[in-house]
C-alpha cells in the first residue's frame, strides 16, 4: 500500500543551496564531484544543464562545465524559491543493509526505480531510510537501476561522497552482482552470452541450476546469472537471444509464450563488494521470490 503525505515546512526549497567541499587528494571536475550534493541535480547530465543555464558558483564566481574543484571551495546552486510541488510517498520498502553512507533495500515488482512517475523507489527512500550524520549527507538515491518487472537487491546512497564511490566501484566493475531468471526450453548446462547492446560490449555467464517439465512451456529453468557488464535490458536480451527467454518478459519473450499478469521472473539476488569508506566486505541476499520456489520448490 501506498498513499500521499501532506508537505510540511521543511518541503520548502531555499533560493540558494550552498556546499563547502571538503579537502581533496586530486582536482576533480565539478560536474563529476557534484553527482549527489543537490538532491534536485542527481546525475551528470542534470549538472550541464544547471551549468549551462549559470546556475552555480565556486566561490562566487559563475561555474561552468571546465570548472574544477582543489577542495575547500563553496559551490552554491540556484533556485528561486518554490513550495514542491511534489507530495512525500509513503511506500513501505525492505530494508536489508542500512548505515551512514549507504543502504541495500529489496525492489518490489512493479515500481519503477526512478523517473518522472511520482510512484517510484527513488521518491520512497527518505521515508524508509534513516537520515544519515554526515557533512555531506544528501537526498538518498539508486546507484543503479532494475527493471520495472524485476525484484530483488538495490543499491543506496545516502551522502554526496557515497553516491560518487559507488558509481566509480560500478564503472570499474567491482561491485558483484548475481541474478536468477527462469527461463523457458531446453538450453545448455551453462554458457558466456557476448553481443553488442545499444553500440556497446556485453557479456553475460549463466549456468543452469534446475529444470523442471513444463506443460505449457516443455522446460522451465532456474538460471543463475553474473552479468560482467550493465547495458539496459542485458540479461533479459542475451537469454532471448540464445533461444531461453524469461519467463513472463512480454517485450523479448516468443510469441504465444506471454505469461501474462504474472510478473518477470527475474530476480536481483545478490550484491558483492568492499564498502568504499569502512573497508568491509558486504555480501548481502535476497531470498528467490515465492513464485520461483513455487515451481522448482525450496533448493539447497
Amino acid at each position: 500500500m501506498w498513499y500521499l503525505a501532506p508537505l510540511s515546512n521543511a518541503d520548502i526549497i531555499a533560493s540558494t543551496t550552498y556546499h563547502i567541499v571538503p579537502q581533496l587528494t586530486t582536482p576533480i571536475r565539478l560536474q563529476e564531484y557534484g553527482v549527489g550534493i543537490f538532491a534536485s541535480v542527481p546525475t551528470k547530465s542534470a549538472w550541464k544543464k544547471v551549468l549551462n543555464k549559470n546556475l552555480v558558483t565556486v566561490n562566487d564566481t559563475i561555474a561552468n562545465t571546465a570548472t574544477f574543484i582543489k577542495g575547500g571551495e563553496t559551490i552554491s546552486l540556484l533556485k528561486p524559491l518554490e513550495p514542491k510541488t511534489r507530495k512525500k510517498l509513503i511506500f513501505e520498502l525492505k530494508v536489508i543493509f542500512e548505515d551512514e553512507h549507504l543502504a541495500i533495500i529489496h525492489k518490489p515488482a512493479g515500481i519503477l526505480v526512478s523517473g518522472n512517475s511520482f510512484k517510484t523507489i527513488a521518491n520512497a527512500l527518505p521515508q524508509n531510510l534513516k537520515p544519515s550524520c554526515l557533512v555531506d549527507a544528501t537526498t538518498p538515491q539508486p546507484v543503479h537501476r532494475l527493471d520495472y518487472a524485476t525484484t530483488g537487491l538495490l543499491l543506496i546512497g545516502k551522502t554526496a561522497s557515497s553516491i560518487r564511490k559507488l558509481n566509480l566501484l560500478f564503472e570499474n566493475k567491482k561491485i558483484q552482482k548475481i541474478y536468477y531468471a527462469v527461463t523457458i526450453g531446453e538450453m545448455e548446462l551453462s554458457g558466456k552470452i557476448s553481443s553488442e547492446i545499444d553500440g556497446k560490449n556485453s557479456e553475460s555467464l549463466y549456468a543452469v541450476i534446475h529444470s523442471v517439465a513444463s506443460e505449457k512451456y516443455g522446460l522451465l529453468n532456474l538460471v543463475k546469472i553474473d552479468p560482467k557488464t550493465g547495458r539496459r535490458h542485458q540479461l533479459r536480451k542475451h537469454l532471448a537471444s540464445i533461444g531461453n527467454p524469461i519467463l513472463g518478459d512480454q517485450t523479448y519473450g516468443k510469441e504465444g509464450f506471454i505469461l501474462k499478469g504474472k510478473g518477470l521472473y527475474l530476480h536481483a539476488y545478490s550484491l558483492e563488494f568492499t564498502h568504499p569508506f569502512t573497508a568491509e566486505q558486504i555480501h548481502v541476499k535476497d531470498n528467490l521470490p515465492k513464485r520461483f520456489t513455487k515451481i522448482f520448490g525450496i533448493l539447497k
